[in-house]
């Protein structure tokens, strides 16, 4: 269980790094990775505490990382617009 949380911060980590080269994302390298390792965490809690899973741990990581990456930047984007900081 310990190993699987550092893999899959690793897989967060990776998930957030190949978003931020590709043009996925657009805040800088280390603001994806922090974005992404936070979205993994929450769905490892999720799934240690609650049981609820989208199957293997890596496949958890990916899509907490892919989801931290969506929802946290459109958040701060939505914000902007409305005219408040």
């Amino acid at each position: 269980m310990f190993m699987a949380f550092w893999g899959s911060l690793v897989i967060g980590g990776i998930v957030a790094y190949l978003s931020e080269k590709n043009g996925f994302t657009h805040h800088g390298v280390i603001q994806a990775i922090i974005i992404a390792i936070g979205g993994v965490v929450l769905v490892y809690m999720a799934r240690v505490m609650f049981n609820l899973s989208l199957g293997s741990h890596g496949l958890n990581a990916i899509a907490g990382a892919a989801g931290a990456l969506i929802l946290i930047p459109s958040e701060a984007i939505a914000r902007r617009r409305r005219g408040r900081r």
